[in-house]
């Protein structure tokens, strides 16, 4: 299939929009909890199950969508997709009772769950690799803004009206986004039938739920610790088990030995790296904002808008930057300077003026945008086009899962270095808030080693639209 000029300006707006709303409602929500909890007459706690819900139905979606998307076509899952989510979403925000909401999230995870790799899917079959890195821009941003908008914007919604109409914008959002999909979404399949694995879904689909759920709830002490270290043993030994199966089968659910793809080796694991550090920056920023600062919450919204005012202006100017200092040289030191920003945090205060918050929030936002654009394209620059729904798939299972190692790291540094202060004492929250953005910072910085292991041309197949050579070695030889 010849995708047209029309499809090429459309597709990464479409892409972008649906993402967008998948993003924003993923987080979004968090902040109505306690709204939502007054209104089904139950307590904020149980209402955990709303957003673990959502999270589970990730993590056992996303690896079987490259497989159905082969199979059924890009546009009509992707429209599927988005239909499906627009439903559950009506359905979150006409729900009486607790368990019609989690069965509800449940129905909208399984829609994101497709949304995120099929639409990455379609944006990667449809450009060639010299014209991938501009329209991945486009898709990437709302990973980088729907977390900061989401708390914000949920305040917004919940203080001036009602907790059901944050489920509701979603209509006009899905209906439009459809409409989009019937016009300009190309329709792409696999070039092999491939039979689905069945095993290894149950395998690894299992031991990511189980892991994404023990994340999501850590710190909260809602399960005794030999309870935890048995379900940590388990998923360990599920995923431990799909990785010895996939190994032994033709047709594996994620076919991990694109892993010896050694950019893509690169990609992925030194993105989840870096994505434990920055994504612990939600949870970390409205503690400052609000607990060290005391500041109110729309307050506290505001000063994350200058991030991502930042990622958006910073997509205008990275296919530059990237074509003039290459990957290796880009990744390396952006890495390092996302974690010394992630560190300037700790020098936020009482006193700190507005400005000087403004002008980190911006380098934030920029650094970050320069790193998601040069690690989601870098992933693809060896990958060949048979595998690039394999490719998708591994690299959303792997973005799910440094999400929730983000949070969780997060929780983790904040809760050790918070100890047993109380949240009343401003002054030792926020020094206990400065040691884990230094903490966190030092830990995005590890992952600036592994992009050492790139070579000085890697990526230029993306980067400058040359025709790189095929760096693939096993897993030992890197």
């Amino acid at each position: 299939m010849n995708p047209t000029s029309t499809v090429k300006s459309y597709l990464p707006w479409l892409v972008a929009t649906a993402l967008f709303m998948e993003q924003l409602d993923a987080t979004i929500v968090n902040t109505a909890i306690p709204s939502i909890a007054a209104s089904l007459n139950v307590t904020p706690l149980s209402l955990k199950s709303v957003v673990t819900s959502y999270i589970l139905s990730l993590a056992v979606g996303i690896p079987v969508s490259g497989w159905i998307a082969d199979r059924y076509g890009t546009r009509r899952v992707f429209g599927f997709a988005i239909a499906l989510f627009t439903i559950a979403s009506v359905l979150c925000g006409l729900s009486l009772n607790a368990p019609m909401m989690v069965a509800a999230r449940l129905l909208q995870g399984i829609g994101g769950a497709l949304m995120m790799p099929v639409g990455r899917l379609a944006i990667i079959r449809t450009f060639p690799k010299s014209e991938l890195l501009r329209a991945m821009n486009f898709v990437i941003l709302p990973a980088l803004i729907g977390p900061l908008l989401g708390p914000t914007v949920g305040g917004v919604i919940v203080h001036l009206a009602s907790w059901r109409v944050i489920f509701f914008i979603n209509v006009p959002v899905g209906l439009a986004a459809l409409y989009l999909v019937y016009r300009h979404m190309p329709d792409y399949h696999g070039n092999e039938q491939r039979p689905l694995d069945v095993v290894g879904l149950i395998l690894f689909s299992s031991g990511t739920a189980i892991l994404s759920w023990l994340l999501e709830i850590f710190g909260e002490h809602t399960l005794d610790p030999m309870t935890m270290g048995l379900m940590l043993v388990l998923s360990i030994a599920l995923l431990g088990a799909y990785a010895w199966h996939a190994n032994h089968r033709r047709y594996p659910l994620l076919k991990l030995s694109l892993l010896r793809v050694r950019t893509f080796r690169i990609s992925v694991l030194g993105g989840f790296i870096t994505r434990m550090g920055v994504g612990g920056l939600p949870f970390l920023l409205p503690l400052l904002y609000q607990l060290g600062l005391g500041l109110p919450a729309w307050h506290s919204g505001l000063l994350m808008m200058p991030t991502a005012a930042a990622a958006m202006g910073m997509k205008l100017i990275a296919p530059r930057v990237l074509a003039r200092f290459g990957y290796r040289q880009v990744l390396v030191m952006n890495t390092i300077c996302i974690g010394v920003t992630i560190g300037l945090f700790s020098l936020v205060g009482p006193g700190t003026p507005t400005y000087a918050i403004v002008a980190i929030g911006l380098m934030q936002g920029f650094f970050n945008s320069l790193q998601f654009s040069s690690m989601n394209t870098l992933a693809y620059a060896d990958v060949e086009p048979r595998d690039s729904s394999m490719a998708s798939t591994i690299t959303s299972s792997f973005q799910q899962l440094s999400m929730s190692f983000g949070l969780a790291a997060g929780s983790l540094v904040t809760a050790w270095f918070l100890g047993d202060v109380p949240q009343t004492e401003r002054v030792l929250v926020t020094r206990a808030l400065h040691h884990a953005f230094i903490a966190l910072g030092v830990t995005t910085m590890v992952s600036s080693a592994i992009f050492w292991k790139l070579r000085r041309n890697d990526g230029e197949s993306i980067s400058r639209g040359q025709r790189a050579s095929r760096n693939s070695a096993p897993l030992s030889q890197a």
